[in-house]
């Protein structure tokens, strides 16, 4: 056990010594700001690390996990993440990413007692009732996780888009957009579900403030 914690300090010095090879003022430079251009909001899933399938480097990115990439109004944490990143750093894209497969996803669509987490899963079993038809259809048990991984992903978009501080940033003109993605841990590709909110959430009306 203390042979692996120590791996990772050993591991962190040697990424050190990589990054100031190829630019020895690296951290110097990464210490001074930060600029993202993406809010990743993803599930805590250890194998979908945002940067490494994205391609981006430290600075690029800002993040926020939690299992099954919920946006959900009462979760503070996230509400101040998304704030901050609309209002002060001025990202450009807000990226829900789900992932096939999501162990969140199946738990909720058991109706097994799973403890303090079946009040977060609770949100997903609604994104469930919304879309059952659709998803126990499913010809298996796996393509139904994934419908529902899909939708899930979709209404986490129409989430975002309900807040009053997203609505504000795209009536002043801010340039922002906001993605639904779905993660195939089996070949590593990326799917953008193409989520186009005027066309696909067709609510959004109820949701909308004056401001």
């Amino acid at each position: 056990m203390q042979q692996s914690y120590q791996k990772l300090l050993e591991n962190n010095q040697k990424w050190v010594r990589a990054k100031l090879a190829l630019n020895e003022n690296y951290f110097k430079e990464l210490a001074v700001k930060q600029t993202p251009r993406y809010l990743w909001i993803g599930c805590s899933d250890s194998r979908v690390p945002a940067n490494e399938i994205t391609g981006t480097d430290a600075g690029e990115m800002f993040m926020h996990r939690n299992i099954a990439n919920l946006v959900v109004h009462t979760d503070m944490n996230l509400m101040s993440v998304m704030q901050y990143a609309v209002d002060v750093l001025k990202v450009e894209h807000i990226i829900v990413c789900g992932h096939y497969g999501c162990g969140g996803i199946k738990a909720s669509l058991e109706n097994t007692h799973h403890g303090l987490i079946d009040k977060w899963l609770r949100n997903i079993k609604d994104v469930y009732r919304l879309n059952r038809s659709y998803i126990d259809n499913a010809a298996t048990e796996e393509d139904k996780i994934n419908r529902l991984v899909e939708a899930n992903v979709r209404e986490q978009v129409f989430n975002i888009y309900k807040t009053s501080f997203i609505q504000k940033a795209l009536k002043s003109g801010q340039d922002i957009q906001v993605h639904g993605w779905v993660y195939d841990l089996r070949d590593g590709i990326i799917k953008d579900l193409d989520i186009h909110v005027d066309q696909d959430f067709k609510d959004f009306d109820l949701y909308q403030f004056d401001l």
